[in-house]
């Protein structure tokens, strides 16, 4: 395969990869969006490059001609989560989605692997436009904690420099971080319930906030500067306290004030 050629078939491959990060990304705003505690943390991509497939094919003794069916993580996502507990719920709106076929999936998890390796593979078929018309490739989504995904990114370095050669005592050790990492997971597990809330409501101060001052800057353009500055003041007192039942009140009262003087702007147009 010349160069050009390459490029013409791992172009797709990036496209789907910017695609889903899109949407992904999206997933978090609405749930954030929404007050609502997002099961995703981050989400990031990547297409394999041509000589790690090349590595690939070479040691798995795949043909060229089946290399788009037979490497199947040419395209890959990793959804990064807070808690174990996120993995399953992420797993599940992957599987809900219309624009994602499922065509297996690995668990790490509950069966981890020799090395100490945790994480959730998803093998997904997912469609792109492309000038030649649709194409229909092989994406992996990877899904683990951010304790999961530190020793991972750790392993790989290892596996990459001792070329999977890796010695005796560091696999110890690396064996010893993985189970170090389950207890963390499972310490993260067990106050879960209080750090989502407590990420819930500062969301959801985040979100008022922004709600306030959008209508503040609007007020602007319907009513005197002097009534815009003692409302601002207000909200600025009231942010001072760090009192989000108080915050609340103010928003409410804010939308209140702002549709009254929409509505009189209406009609003093007519």
């Amino acid at each position: 395969m010349d160069i050009l050629l390459w490029h013409e078939i791992l172009e797709p491959y990036e496209l789907a990869v910017k695609e889903l990060q899109v949407k992904f990304r999206h997933l978090i705003k609405e749930h954030h969006g929404k007050g609502m505690y997002s099961p995703i943390e981050s989400v990031s991509g990547r297409v394999k490059s041509v000589s790690s497939i090349l590595e690939k094919m070479q040691r798995k003794g795949i043909v060229p001609e089946e290399m788009e069916e037979q490497v199947e993580d040419i395209a890959g996502i990793r959804i990064i989560c807070q808690f174990v507990e996120d993995i399953e719920k992420v797993a599940d709106l992957i599987q809900k989605r219309s624009d994602i076929e499922i065509k297996s999936e690995k668990d790490y998890i509950r069966h981890m692997k020799d090395s100490g390796y945790r994480s959730y593979h998803l093998i997904v078929y997912y469609t792109v436009e492309t000038m030649n018309g649709p194409k229909r490739i092989q994406v992996e989504i990877q899904i683990r904690t951010m304790a999961m995904d530190f020793w991972a990114t750790i392993e790989h370095s290892l596996q990459y420099k001792y070329k999977a050669n890796i010695p005796d005592h560091i696999r110890e050790r690396l064996s010893a971080a993985a189970k170090a990492i389950i207890v963390l997971d499972n310490e993260m597990s067990s106050v879960r319930s209080e750090i989502m809330d407590a990420q819930n409501s500062s969301q959801m101060q985040r979100n008022l906030i922004t709600d306030i001052l959008n209508n503040i800057e609007n007020l602007y353009k319907v009513t005197n500067k002097r009534e815009v500055e003692k409302i601002q003041d207000e909200f600025y007192h009231i942010y001072a306290q760090n009192d989000l039942q108080e915050l609340k009140r103010f928003h409410k009262e804010l939308d209140l004030i702002a549709e009254g003087y929409r509505a009189q702007a209406i009609t003093d147009e007519l």
